[in-house]
C-alpha cells in the first residue's frame, strides 16, 4: 500500500480528520459536562472499609472529584459515528468520507462501547450513591455477569454470523481453532475491559495508556483495509486526547467505569476484529502487569496467611507508596506503553507478511 497512492493519502486524511473532529467536539461540550458533574455532585467515593488502608490513605483527597468523565469520550464517538452516517444519507462528497459507521466493521465495536458504557455508568451511580455492598456499587459477580453477557454476544456474532474460527500467529498463519473460538472471545473481552479498570486509578494513567493502544490498533485496522474501524480508533483517540487535558493531574474529573470497561470492551473487540489478538498482550502491556500484579496480591494474601507481595494493588499503587510522585508513576507507565505498543505494532505489521 505505497503512501504515494492518492487513495491511501485520501484514507489517511480520513483517520486524521475524524480523530481532529473528535477532539473539537469533545473540548468543545466538556466545560458544560464538568459544570453538570459539579452541579450534580457526582463524585468519587473513596472506600474507608479498613480493608485498602495504604490506598485509602494516599487518595482520601481526592473523594468528591467528579466521576463518569468517560461519558466524554464514548458519547462523542457515538454521536459522531451517529451525526456522519446521517449526513452520509444525502450528498456531499467530502462530508461522506467521514462516515465510520459500517456493518462489517464498526457496528460490533461501537454496540459493545455503548453497552458496555451503559452498564459502566450504573455502576458508577450507584457507587456514588453510596449503593451496594460497602456502598461500592455492583458486587463483583453482577459486574461479571454483565460484561459475560457482553462478551458472549460478542463470541456469537463472530462465530456463528460472521464465521469467525481463526487466530493468526504473527509470522507463522492463521490456526484454525473451532468452537474454541467463543470462549477465547469472552476471555479477551473480559480479561481487556477488567484490566483496563484495574489501570484507571491514577490521573490521566488508564487514559494515556488506552491512547496509545487504540492507535495502535488503528494502524494495524489501516493497513488491513479496515478504513472504518481505524476511523473508530481514531475518533476514540481524539476523544481520549480531549479527556487527557482534563484528567492529567490534578484531574478534573475521573473516567469512571463508564469510560473503563466502555474502552476495555472495545479495544478487545478490535484485536479480536483485526484478528491481532496475539499481540495484544504487547499493545497493552500495562494493562497486563496490572492485573497480573492484582491476582498475584490475592493469591498470595490467601495462601500466605496475609502476606502480601505488594505494598498495594495494582501495581501503580505499589510505586506510589513507595514514593513516587503520582505523576512519576503515571508518565513511566506511558513510556512503557508506548515503548511495548510498538513492539507489538511492529510484530503484527510484519508477522502478517
Amino acid at each position: 500500500m505505497p503512501f504515494e497512492n492518492p487513495i491511501v493519502i485520501f484514507n489517511i486524511s480520513r483517520v486524521f480528520s475524524i480523530a481532529t473532529i473528535a477532539f473539537m467536539v469533545a473540548m468543545i461540550w466538556t466545560p458544560f459536562f464538568i459544570r453538570f458533574l459539579y452541579k450534580y455532585k457526582i463524585g468519587k467515593q473513596i472506600r474507608q472499609d479498613g480493608d485498602t488502608p495504604i490506598y485509602t490513605a494516599m487518595h482520601k483527597k481526592k473523594e468528591g472529584t467528579p466521576t463518569m468523565g468517560g461519558l466524554l469520550i464514548w458519547v462523542t464517538v457515538v454521536f459522531l459515528a451517529i451525526i456522519f452516517w446521517k449526513i452520509s444519507l444525502f450528498d456531499g462528497y467530502v462530508l461522506k468520507s467521514l462516515n465510520f459507521l459500517s456493518r462489517s466493521q464498526t457496528w460490533l465495536p461501537i454496540g459493545a462501547l455503548v453497552i458496555s458504557g451503559l452498564i459502566g455508568a450504573l455502576d458508577d451511580f450507584l457507587n456514588i450513591k453510596k449503593i451496594g455492598p460497602k456502598g461500592g456499587g455492583l458486587r463483583i459477580r453482577h459486574r461479571l455477569l454483565f460484561y459475560t453477557t457482553v462478551a458472549v454476544g460478542g463470541a456469537w456474532w463472530f462465530y456463528y454470523k460472521l464465521g469467525w474460527d481463526l487466530i493468526h500467529v504473527p509470522g507463522i498463519g492463521d490456526f484454525y481453532v473451532g468452537v474454541f473460538y467463543i470462549p477465547l472471545f469472552i476471555f479477551i473481552i473480559i480479561a481487556t475491559a477488567f484490566s483496563v479498570n484495574e489501570t484507571d486509578g491514577l490521573d490521566g494513567l488508564a487514559g494515556g495508556v488506552l491512547m496509545i493502544a487504540f492507535a495502535s490498533y488503528g494502524a494495524i485496522a489501516f493497513t488491513q483495509g479496515k478504513i472504518e474501524l481505524a476511523m473508530l480508533c481514531g475518533a476514540i483517540c481524539g476523544a481520549l486526547v480531549a479527556f487527557l487535558w482534563f484528567n492529567v493531574y490534578p484531574a478534573k474529573f475521573f473516567m469512571g467505569d463508564t469510560g473503563a470497561m466502555a474502552l476495555g470492551t472495545t479495544l478487545g473487540v478490535i484485536a479480536m476484529l483485526t484478528n491481532s489478538v496475539l499481540v495484544l498482550p504487547l499493545i497493552g502491556f500495562i494493562l497486563v502487569i496490572e492485573s497480573l500484579s492484582v491476582i498475584i496480591q490475592i493469591i498470595s494474601k490467601k495462601f500466605r496467611h496475609g502476606k502480601k507481595v505488594f505494598l498495594s494493588s495494582p501495581l501503580h499503587h505499589h510505586f506510589e507508596a513507595k514514593g513516587w510522585p503520582e505523576t512519576q508513576v503515571t508518565m513511566r507507565f506511558w513510556i512503557i506503553a508506548g515503548v511495548m505498543a510498538t513492539i507489538g505494532l511492529v510484530i503484527g505489521l510484519i508477522g502478517r507478511g
